[in-house]
């Protein structure tokens, strides 16, 4: 158990996982089951002031406010696109911020939300690697952008009518925006069981996903503690092409990669693991790629998600064509490898995959090649 909030004045109560807040709930002199009504309160409606939590006790809300706080991380702009996605910028202190992005889909939206202001892992296709690495973000942090999003989104939410009682706007929650997830394994797993907690955001484990660049020791941590969706950012069928675009590859090759991903499926009996390809003009997206895919994957509970490149300032890649990236597509169908193929959201307002730059100060660029740098993991 964490006991971050200890030696803290006021308690963020927002991250605490529910044996963290028993346990806070009994240090202030009360009973357990206060942490599950604070829980439906915070998570379930949204509510930041303990006043307005009128199944508690008169006193025990005095404690609270005295002792305790909810605290998201604090918006500084927020951007639409034309196709409905929204971006916003969050204040994460004084001098960073970070991103978070909404996608609305039929039937579905899913909120891609950060675990680090900038990323150490220097993937050479991505924005968010440019800029460098500041730190990893708290459990709160984590929580607080999906407990800040949905406050935002139920303003104006109109559910389906096919949807079922009590439908939320965010039905799925991805861990694909700035950072490396478990890079910060130590604030990112808390995060997770928060999110999938019956009286926290109560969303499936299935429509939780992490994804990860290839932290191999991690993988199979996180197949330990962890219970949720995984996605791996692959982009080569090659080590020799795979070192160039995803350096963590020299520490820990594709076989080596595999091998942890099937026993993530294994313990977790999951279903399949998602291999994201960011499709490169010329690069990476030539036929002899796709049967490269096809000798790693087939046979495998495995599926591709062919991701259109999204351009960024300063960047010298180009995206594959619309019938190049079909082609792809296609040569792995053939061959029985499951593929398909991402639609671009939100790129009018640089919120598609790849694009989250937020802002990055006082950054430490970190450069990841056999050697793993200690300040951009934490375990």
């Amino acid at each position: 158990m964490s006991v971050e909030w200890v030696s803290q004045g006021r308690v963020n109560l927002l991250g605490l996982s529910r044996p963290e807040l028993e346990a806070f709930v009994a240090s202030i002199g009360s009973k357990p089951f206060r942490a599950r009504q604070l829980m439906q309160w915070i998570y379930g409606r949204g509510e930041s002031r303990f006043e307005a939590m009128t199944d508690l006790a008169k006193d025990f809300r005095a404690l609270l406010a005295e002792r305790a706080e909810i605290r998201a991380p604090e918006i500084v702009t927020t951007q639409r696109s034309a196709d409905g996605t929204r971006k916003w910028l969050l204040r994460a202190d004084a001098t960073q911020a970070i991103e978070m992005v909404f996608i609305p889909e039929e039937g579905r939206g899913t909120l891609c939300i950060s675990s680090q202001v900038g990323c150490a892992l220097d993937c050479s296709f991505c924005s968010t690697a440019q800029q460098g690495f500041n730190r990893n973000l708290t459990t709160a942090e984590i929580v607080g952008q999906v407990w800040l999003a949905a406050r935002e989104l139920e303003r104006d939410f109109v559910p389906a009518p096919e949807s079922s009682p009590g439908q939320r706007p965010i039905t799925n929650i991805v861990l694909m925006g700035m950072g490396e997830p478990l890079a910060n394994f130590r604030n990112v797993v808390p995060a997770l069981r928060v999110f999938t907690d019956d009286f926290g955001f109560d969303i499936s484990r299935r429509r939780v996903t992490l994804s990860t660049s290839g932290l191999v020791p991690q993988i199979y941590r996180l197949a330990e503690e962890g219970n949720v969706a995984l996605a791996v950012s692959l982009h080569a069928p090659t080590d020799e092409l795979r070192n160039t675009l995803v350096p963590i590859n020299r520490k820990h090759p594709i076989a080596e990669l595999l091998e942890a991903c099937w026993h993530y499926l294994d313990e977790q009996n999951g279903r399949s693991v998602t291999f994201e390809y960011v499709m490169l003009e010329g690069v990476n997206d030539q036929p002899e790629h796709a049967r490269g895919l096809v000798r790693l994957l087939k046979g495998h509970p495995a599926k591709l998600n062919l991701i259109p490149f999204n351009p960024f300032p300063g960047t010298h890649y180009r995206r594959s064509s619309a019938a190049t990236i079909q082609r792809f597509r296609d040569e792995l169908l053939s061959h029985g490898v499951l593929a398909t193929v991402r639609r671009t959201r939100g790129d009018d307002i640089d919120a598609a995959c790849g694009q989250l730059a937020g802002r990055v100060q006082d950054r430490t660029t970190v450069r990841l090649g056999n050697k793993l740098i200690g300040v951009a993991v934490q375990s």
